[in-house]
């Protein structure tokens, strides 16, 4: 990436671009569609649309972090964490972020950001107990990639479609009926149509999101495993947190999972054609990739 020694993505970069056409071509429609329908409620919708597209972008990192349960950390606190990030910062030649602890057992890391000044890496005190530090490198290597591929804000943006499509539909229908009284034939339309188109626009937006957040994690995996130079230590740490997953409560697994797409690895798996909704590709998919690597570097 330009400004960091991280390798470049030109697929990633591709991907993105396109995703946030899409999103945004989908967005203008979306909006365009309701404005039409819902004549008397053009300014809450114009209003509530801009401003949670605002909100979304520039409080991303806080409403994720404080979601996820994170807090920062000095280096007093975390001296070990720190310096793995210190490490691998100098080695991107790239800002150290924030860096926080995350209190769950659940073996994880996460990273947010819309760019790397107002960047935060996380890692949960399951992770950090359960790694060995070239392993926890790695994983760290692997979030801030996310960071200077500046892949975090574009999923932020392009999840931002699907909240809206839900939220804005409440308010436009509460508006419309209002004006209408809900009682002739305009308001019963509405009724069928609104909920639709609602429903087509969060389907497209959160298909078009699974396939760049899949294609992000592969792209994470390989530029982490390039800057350490260490793919077979990455592949150790998704091999023991995949597996330490298994043995983590259900009820907890199920607090991380609405999450899933800012983690370094999903709480639950997915199999068969559920993996078409998956936000990460397979174990299977990253360890060949990291084996691919692995040898390339063998070779060099």
């Amino acid at each position: 990436m330009p400004g960091t020694r991280f390798a470049p993505d030109r697929g990633l970069t591709t991907r993105m671009v396109s995703t946030m056409f899409l999103i945004g071509l989908l967005y203008v429609v979306f909006v365009g569609v309701l404005l039409a329908l819902l004549r008397g409620a053009w300014p809450i919708i114009l209003i509530l649309a801009g401003s949670l597209f605002i909100a979304q972008f520039w409080f991303s990192d806080r409403i994720a972090a404080f979601g996820m349960g994170a807090h920062e950390v000095t280096p007093q606190q975390a001296p070990e964490l720190h310096g793995a990030v210190d490490r691998l910062c100098a080695l991107a030649d790239m800002p150290k972020p924030r860096v926080a602890i995350a209190d769950s057992d659940v073996p994880n890391a996460f990273a947010t950001g819309r760019n790397q000044k107002n960047a935060l890496v996380c890692a949960t005190t399951g992770l950090l107990r359960r790694l060995e530090p070239e392993e926890l490198e790695g994983v760290l290597a692997h979030e801030l990639s996310h960071v200077a591929h500046r892949d975090v804000a574009v999923m932020t943006i392009a999840s931002f479609l699907g909240v809206l499509a839900g939220i804005v539909t409440r308010v436009g229908l509460w508006g419309g009926f209002r004006q209408s009284g809900g009682r002739d034939s305009s308001a019963a339309i509405l009724v069928v149509l609104i909920p639709l188109i609602s429903a087509v626009v969060y389907a497209i937006s959160y298909l078009l999101t699974r396939m760049l957040s899949r294609y992000r994690e592969l792209s994470a995996d390989r530029a982490a495993a390039l800057l350490t130079g260490r793919p077979s230590a990455l592949a150790s740490a998704l091999t023991k947190v995949t597996g330490q997953m298994a043995r983590i409560p259900t009820r907890d697994l199920r607090k991380a999972e609405p999450f899933n797409a800012f983690y370094f690895a999903p709480a639950f798996s997915k199999e068969g054609m559920s993996r078409l909704l998956s936000s990460h590709p397979t174990l299977e998919q990253r360890l060949e990739q990291l084996g691919r690597i692995s040898a390339q570097l063998g070779r060099a």
